[in-house]
């Protein structure tokens, strides 16, 4: 991924492709001479680069503790595992653990890489088909026994109310960048959706740039990062952040989801798409207009 002129977070790490390069040789000789490339792409987590032609390393952008990160890249390859197990088409699978090193500073993974050109890039948004194809996925990964887990943490997935304070400061700094008025009186209503379902696995960021396509049909879904056990609903995602009302509508019948559901699944739409709005303006346009897209969407909808 190219390195923008402004970086998306304060404490964002440069990497460039001959780091990744350096890292590959490296740390994993039997790959030494492969080539490796940057990958364009919108994601805000990690650095892409394609290793030769069937692998892409991913290297975290946002510093932190070094034991913490391989905690959460281990738990990443974990997910991605079960996601293997159930999913009905190509995830990613994990491959190795790289540890820091070549001036790079925190460990990383590598993958088996998912072909496919992400949603965003497609015609797929009114695509009945495409729709009834990513419920399927979703039912899927919804289908992976919890084992008695339950949703944990503060991150989307819980209850909504927990995301008050992020969704008023969110909609004070989008003053001027959308119908602030309009989205507060939605959020009143959305908030307090009640809930009786337990939790399932979600995949937990079902944005356009993580589904893949290939010739009209879902033929990927990639970045499992956040796949963890919470609300059901917030795999509901697509249906704002994606689809016209028509395929919106093909989703929901695939998923049977009932008024509930499909509040709260509006509800964690809004939440994440408040706070990109108006942090990736300048630093992630693509993510920005996403966000956009979302909300308007949820407004139109009411």
């Amino acid at each position: 991924m190219p390195m923008r002129e402004q970086p998306m977070h304060a404490n964002q790490i440069e990497v460039t492709a001959e780091t990744a390069t350096r890292l590959v040789r490296e740390q994993f000789p039997r790959w030494a001479d492969l080539p490796v490339c940057e990958v364009t792409s919108h994601g805000t987590v990690n650095a892409i680069f394609r290793v030769g032609t069937d692998l892409v390393a991913r290297l975290p952008l946002e510093g932190g503790d070094l034991e913490a990160r391989r905690i959460e890249l281990l738990h990443e390859m974990d997910a991605a595992r079960r996601l293997l197990s159930v999913s009905p088409v190509a995830a990613p699978e994990p491959v190795a653990l790289g540890e820091p090193g070549a001036g790079y500073p925190l460990p990383w993974s590598v993958y088996r890489w998912v072909p496919g050109s992400v949603a965003d890039d497609t015609d797929v948004a009114d695509s009945r088909r495409f729709a009834a194809q990513l419920a399927g996925f979703v039912a899927a990964v919804r289908s992976l026994p919890t084992e008695g887990r339950t949703f944990r943490g503060s991150r989307r997935g819980g209850r909504l109310t927990q995301h008050d304070d992020y969704v008023r400061r969110g909609l004070h700094r989008s003053t001027g960048l959308i119908d602030t008025v309009g989205l507060a009186a939605l959020w009143e209503q959305l908030r307090s959706t009640p809930r009786t379902c337990a939790d399932t696995w979600t995949h937990g960021d079902l944005m356009p740039g993580n589904l893949l396509v290939r010739d009209g049909g879902l033929t990927g879904v990639i970045d499992v990062g956040q796949l963890a056990v919470a609300d059901p609903a917030l795999d509901l995602q697509p249906a704002w952040n994606l689809f016209t009302p028509r395929a919106r509508a093909a989703f929901r019948d695939a998923l049977a989801c009932e008024d509930a559901e499909w509040d709260r699944g509006k509800g964690w739409a809004f939440a994440q798409a408040i706070g990109c709005l108006w942090y990736y303006r300048e630093t992630n346009p693509v993510m920005s207009r996403t966000a956009h897209r979302t909300l308007q969407a949820l407004l139109d909808a009411g």
